[in-house]
């Protein structure tokens, strides 16, 4: 069971207008294979002991493989699957660019972030654009046509009620968002989170404490949309507050989840604050008042990943708090400069005197308290700049990406 993605049109795009590799990561199980085998004339997974042998074996039996070494009228595209795992991938692929370039075209895929396991090689500079791959949204169960360069965000469409009932109940992984079976659902990502606590941490970490990682695991996957409190987790944990710093940012890294700053124009100030945690998958979460935060949180990052992957400009996700306690929930930073306001609400409230606050203060353009349990408006968000607003999230999340 398949669903066309707007990846298939963003790793379509690259291979017609760059010579550069597709650099694809994202999450485990969220389509980045079969996005990139459908656009792939050869792929060569590292798990496949066939594979990794031809890989080993040297670039003149790939060009062998291939093709590379006779005239040819078509460049071939080639996938490298789960690549990261080799320990001098960054040399391989180095090596066989560099000779092969201009007859070939290469993309690669890893769960892990591709540029985060530096074991040695010369860098990939200018080599490769990256792209992160999310699970499925509100605007990507619409169109998978990327948008427009002259105008980032959408004009509002209505979104399907099935698709968007799946998204909130069994979340935007393409198996159970597809399925759309609630026992499926569960024991998928029960086997998902089980897969990535014991195989990606134990393959791709130096971390030896397995067993106080889970239970810092599962004490995390209650904590979605929450502020990290790094001495909490370790005296819970019982290790030190930088084996916990550690620890999130390999957990960050394999994707089990994210972490947002608050927001400052100076950077070093945002990096002395903590962070809120939010899990990948919003699905797994009781709470409704978590999984609605979370659930926009997840939005907002593809939007902002997929944006900057794109090079529509430089874009930030951030929160806001003060000494006082007021604080909003998202702010979206464009080339340095606050853009529009967001505040979560599972329901329709009044609006939120610290969303009115922080705009009057900082002057971003737009200011939005976005309810998830509300219907469609058929009126663009971002026609509006001026007074915070109540949107429906199935208008606001329309327009994103």
């Amino acid at each position: 069971m398949s669903a066309p993605r707007i990846y298939d049109s963003l790793l379509a795009e690259h291979l017609a207008d760059h010579r550069q590799m597709a650099f694809v990561s994202g999450p485990r199980q969220v389509g980045k294979t079969t996005t990139c085998r459908q656009r792939a004339d050869a792929c060569f997974n590292w798990d496949d002991i066939e594979d990794r042998e031809l890989m080993l074996a040297g670039p003149r039996i790939l060009v062998e493989k291939l093709g590379l070494d006779r005239l040819s009228g078509t460049v071939p595209v080639v996938l490298f699957d789960e690549l990261h795992k080799f320990p001098r991938w960054k040399q391989f692929l180095k090596g066989f660019f560099d000779a092969h370039a201009d007859r070939v075209r290469i993309a690669v895929t890893g769960s892990a972030r591709l540029d985060v396991y530096r074991r040695g090689g010369d860098s990939l500079m200018g080599r490769y654009f990256p792209y992160r791959m999310h699970p499925f949204s509100v605007a990507e169960t619409i169109t998978q046509e990327l948008p427009d360069t002259t105008r980032i965000t959408r004009a509002p469409r209505p979104v399907e009620a099935g698709d968007f009932d799946a998204l909130w109940h069994h979340g935007g992984y393409p198996e159970p968002f597809l399925k759309r079976d609630a026992r499926f659902s569960r024991r998928w990502q029960s086997l998902r989170f089980g897969q990535l606590v014991r195989e990606d941490v134990r393959d791709l970490t130096r971390v030896q404490q397995l067993d106080q990682l889970e239970i810092m695991v599962r004490l995390l996957a209650d904590r979605s949309a929450r502020q990290l409190v790094y001495g909490t987790l370790a005296r819970q944990v019982r290790v030190a507050v930088d084996t916990v710093r550690r620890w999130i940012a390999a957990l960050c890294d394999l994707h089990l989840g994210f972490v947002v700053r608050p927001w400052f124009k100076n950077v070093s100030r945002s990096l002395r604050k903590e962070p809120k945690w939010y899990l990948r998958d919003w699905a797994s979460i009781e709470d409704v008042g978590q999984r609605a935060e979370t659930f926009v949180a997840c939005h907002l990052l593809k939007a902002v990943e997929g944006w900057n992957d794109m090079g529509l400009g430089v874009f930030e996700l951030g929160y806001l708090r003060d000494k006082e306690k007021r604080e909003v929930d998202f702010l979206v930073a464009r080339d340095g400069e606050p853009w529009f306001l967001v505040e979560t609400r599972y329901r329709d409230e009044s609006m939120s005197r610290s969303l009115r606050h922080y705009q009057d203060r900082i002057g971003a353009p737009f200011a939005f308290q976005v309810t998830v349990d509300a219907g469609y408006v058929d009126e663009d968000c971002f026609s509006r700049p001026g007074a915070p607003l109540i949107v429906p999230a199935r208008t606001f999340l329309s327009q994103l990406l």
